[in-house]
């Protein structure tokens, strides 16, 4: 996939932050641009749909006409033969000759019949060393058609079927840039997550030496008891031993991330927390109408009943009568001149019908023929079957995304009011107004809703990512995915 512009100035403000930062800042959108252009899985999908261009354009040259140029240069022989004697006996003769051809040959397929126009221009000389002699023989130019009678017409069905499956290919392409999306939209919130965890960590193990140093004070004018001292000296071994764990898991993350998306070198990543896009809405009749219109599900439900199709009718036509007319005219002559072969040539004819009947195969014919049916009743139940989770599965994520929505506003409220009921807390602990129980669930509730948020920010942005994979279709801009 060539990179688009919004691609190549993400890669040179990324060369500059590595040249002179260790750390590169990126939205959710860049980190998913930077996936589809660098990483392997882009360029894996790339070699799938070029693989799949060049079956299409060997498909497409089995309809055009076919020229070939065969030959025996040269055809020297010096030996003993084997000649077999009219008593029965064999002698053994010597030869010394030249025996060399060429012949110039061109077919057409027609695919409506199934037939092959040919034709061929031939020369072949042959020279005796020994008796010092030449001979020319050849065929100046000669027509044929062959015509297959009661046989399965492959051109034919395959000039239905193929075209799908390219077009199949085409979509299966766009499909996989998505999934691409979707995997990054994963590895970002992974990170994202242990970004967030290590802010928490940090900011707790500060709050937690900071109240820890305050309470020690107020321990000394005996206004708190050594077991508040305690457990707060307790919490902060949890919020330092919370603080190294975060660190470790944020190292993993932002390996797998730079690994995922191709970003090289020491250059650490730091991600900035999405925001939902509140003003877009999504319907299910649009989503549903965008999938049967663009997924490569759709064309391969139509393609699979084809092919079907395409099966009993093979078994139908390979196990009857099958035969092939074959006619050919033209003009050929032998001479001992080159000159003199082409002059006044003699007529050459042929007309040769081929017929294979079966007398008795013991019902194999049948057998095929009625496996072969019962293979597309499967076939047709299975794509019913494949359509109505098709259906079902769009219906669920629409669904799922909408939830995700109002879940968000929720998280987002808990979390506000989660960080503010936690700062009154503070201030009360250091007033003496609050328990240190009372303290640690504040605590608690503070890093839970801020994790919560980042959860729910998780499950929406896969949703709607889900929703662009199944529909092959941008909500933000109003039109199809495409990719050059």
């Amino acid at each position: 996939m060539k990179p688009t512009i919004t691609g190549l100035l993400l890669c040179i403000a990324l060369s500059c932050f590595a040249q002179k930062q260790d750390t590169v800042t990126l939205s959710l959108k860049e980190v998913v641009v930077m996936a589809k252009e660098r990483s392997i899985a882009s360029r894996q999908a790339q070699t799938v749909k070029e693989t799949k261009y060049w079956q299409y354009r060997t498909f497409r040259s089995n309809y055009q006409p076919q020229l070939s140029l065969q030959g025996i240069l040269p055809g020297y022989t010096k030996s003993f033969i084997p000649v077999l004697q009219p008593n029965g006996t064999i002698d053994f003769h010597p030869v010394h000759n030249n025996n060399a051809s060429l012949n110039l040959a061109f077919s057409q397929s027609i695919a409506s019949t199934g037939g092959t126009v040919f034709g061929t221009t031939q020369l072949q000389r042959f020279d005796d060393f020994d008796r010092k002699t030449t001979l020319y023989n050849g065929t100046p130019y000669g027509l044929g058609y062959s015509q297959p009678l009661f046989k399965y017409n492959s051109l034919k069905w395959d000039q239905r079927i193929e075209p799908l499956k390219y077009d199949e290919s085409k979509q299966e392409y766009i499909e996989s840039m998505e999934e691409i999306a979707i995997d990054a939209s994963a590895y970002f919130f992974d990170q994202l997550l242990a970004q967030v965890n290590l802010q928490i960590a940090e900011t707790n193990y500060a709050n937690t030496k900071n109240i820890l140093r305050i309470a020690n004070e107020k321990f000394e004018i005996g206004k708190i008891s050594r077991n508040e001292v305690l457990q707060l000296q307790l919490e902060e071994l949890k919020a330092q031993k919370a603080e190294g764990t975060a660190r470790r898991d944020i190292e993993i993350a932002n390996l797998n991330l730079k690994a995922f998306t191709g970003l090289q070198g020491d250059v650490k990543i730091e991600l900035v927390i999405p925001d939902a896009i509140t003003n877009i809405r999504i319907g299910q009749e649009k989503v549903l109408s965008e999938a049967y219109a663009n997924r490569s599900d759709a064309i391969a439900f139509f393609r699979r009943e084809l092919e079907a199709n395409r099966d009993v009718a093979k078994a139908k036509a390979d196990n009857g009568i099958n035969a092939t007319l074959t006619a050919r005219l033209g003009f050929s002559k032998s001479a001992t001149t080159f000159s003199k072969m082409y002059q006044a040539p003699k007529d050459q004819q042929m007309l040769q019908l081929e017929f294979d009947i079966p007398i008795l195969d013991w019902g194999r014919s049948k057998s095929r023929t009625k496996t072969a049916e019962a293979n597309r009743k499967f076939i047709e139940y299975a794509v019913e079957q494949d359509k109505q989770n098709f259906v079902q599965e769009i219906v669920t994520e629409v669904t799922l995304f909408d939830m995700m929505k109002n879940q968000l506003v929720l998280t987002r409220r808990a979390d506000s009011i989660a960080s503010e009921k936690y700062e009154i807390a503070k201030e009360r602990y250091m007033l003496g107004n609050l328990s240190i129980t009372d303290l640690s669930i504040a605590f608690q509730e503070k890093d839970q809703a801020k994790r919560d948020y980042v959860f729910a920010l998780r499950d929406y942005w896969k949703a709607f990512y889900r929703l662009r994979y199944l529909s092959l279709y941008d909500f933000e801009k109003e039109q199809k995915i495409t990719y050059k």
